[in-house]
């Protein structure tokens, strides 16, 4: 007699499918999220400061 709980269950192959799928989306979009945050603090930290305007006197 075969074991049932080592028979293929097609609705679960399809679940953790989709499961694989979902993790695998939030990971790469975590994974652009922080590479954009990275070189935008690069980007700002190593360019040089903007010039400030003299602040002009009213009379």
């Amino acid at each position: 007699m075969k074991n049932p709980w080592t028979k293929k269950n097609p609705f679960l192959s399809m679940w953790l499918s989709g499961a694989n799928t979902l993790a695998n989306s939030a990971r790469v979009r975590t994974t652009a999220a922080v590479k954009s945050g990275v070189s935008a603090f690069w980007s700002a930290a190593l360019a040089p400061p903007k010039p400030r305007r003299k602040r002009k006197n009213r009379r």
